[in-house]
């Protein structure tokens, strides 16, 4: 399977940057997206995930200025916005609706920068921010965590701000918490910052210590695909919030401060004190975090072609549990395994978005032709399906 072109979104962003001020950039500053091999909705519960940065990136050109002034646009959206630094505290996040969508991820960062590192808004100088991206939107990579990751590192260097990466990756979820108004976890914005070549990232989301898992991949003749199904999700959606309401209702019920606190062992007990609803989605949580735990040991005993079952059970447990697939993501996940894939799984916050197949080298053409059959079959729109491999986190291009 070939790869997706590279596209220039540096120089995409640069050249942004100049229509916007009439200038060249200080420098450019991007972070990945990501893929979660495995571990979804766990994160937010305390719980185990098993991400891993991708190649697609969003960069951002940046220059500093003098007046207080944030300034944003994007190839997403060339029209500017403008805030001055000290009205962050008023926009977020009790008027956060008063800007788009898009500029409250940049936004919410700087106000969570400043935050975090108890710097007043009157002490650092405002900044022109210009961005460019090729992580798909809406397609469960994480493209908000790219834009966050890529915000946090410019304006941290820019500013001086004392923040090691787990500092920035908490005001990247800050900024999606409460700027954004996404209850999202903090695995996204971990990996984004964290990402290494040929590794994936095992990460307690309780302590955020991390950990890089070899993935071996390449050397055992395999490749990652993603299929991307164009089905649009967005976590500021209600079914998001009803899952992770759901997560609180279990904890509660168990008396435990998240499930990340409850067995298998328990879930017996559980049933006799929630409705079925809740009892399926703790299900999910409780038996994914075990399935995270097991795939990291497999892959260290036996490496990466033995964890195809994980990861099928892991899509199972998410369509049935927790309901956040749709028959898109199910006929991918099914035409790759019965077109002879590994694994297969929806990955990232669902209803909508891609699903990752574990596939040989040799077979992954195969593979993704089976999926674009199926997805005729269906009358489903084609898919967009490539190859991605594990690379490095959120930094300073120039």
């Amino acid at each position: 399977m070939t790869s997706t072109p590279a596209s220039d979104t540096a120089g995409q962003a640069r050249g942004l940057f100049r229509e916007l001020t009439g200038a060249g950039p200080a420098g450019t500053w991007s972070a990945p997206g990501r893929v979660n091999l495995i571990g979804e909705h766990t994160d937010y519960n305390d719980g185990f995930v098993l991400p891993f940065a991708i190649p697609f990136r969003t960069h951002v050109a940046l220059a500093p200025r003098t007046d207080g002034i944030l300034r944003v646009v994007s190839t997403f959206d060339p029209v500017p916005v403008e805030v001055h630094l000290t009205d962050l505290d008023a926009l977020f996040p009790a008027r956060r609706d008063e800007v788009p969508e898009w500029a409250r991820y940049p936004l919410g960062i700087a106000w969570a920068l400043l935050h975090a590192s108890g710097t007043a808004a009157g002490d650092v100088g405002g900044a022109d921010l210009a961005f460019a991206s090729d992580v798909p939107v809406g397609a469960g990579l994480s493209s908000s965590a790219a834009i966050e990751g890529a915000t946090a590192t410019a304006l941290a260097d820019t500013w001086g701000l004392d923040l090691d990466r787990v500092a920035l990756a908490r005001a990247g979820r800050t900024a999606e918490n409460e700027a954004v108004g996404a209850p999202t976890g903090i695995m996204d914005q971990m990996a984004s910052m964290l990402g290494e070549a040929d590794a994936a990232i095992f990460l307690d989301c309780r302590t955020l210590a991390a950990e890089v898992v070899t993935l071996g991949f390449d050397a055992a003749g395999l490749e990652l695909i993603v299929i991307d199904t164009g089905v649009k999700h967005s976590h500021a959606t209600g079914g998001y919030g009803e899952r992770r309401a759901a997560c609180e209702r279990g904890a509660a019920a168990l008396d435990v401060a998240a499930l990340r606190d409850v067995t298998v062992a328990d879930l017996p007990r559980l049933s006799e004190r929630v409705d079925d609803v809740t009892f399926r989605r703790v299900r999910h949580v409780v038996t994914e975090n075990r399935r995270v735990l097991d795939t990291v040991e497999v892959l260290r005993d036996s490496g990466p072609t033995a964890i195809g079952d994980l990861l099928v059970a892991s899509h199972a447990s998410m369509r049935d549990d927790f309901e956040i697939s749709v028959p898109e993501l199910d006929t991918a996940v099914d035409a790759a395994l019965t077109a002879g894939a590994i694994g297969a799984r929806m990955t990232g916050g669902g209803f909508g978005g891609a699903a990752i197949a574990l596939v040989s080298r040799d077979g992954a053409d195969a593979v993704a032709e089976a999926v674009r059959t199926a997805f005729d079959e269906h009358g489903f729109a084609a898919p967009h399906i490539f190859p991605v491999t594990a690379g490095p986190g959120a930094g300073r291009d120039d």
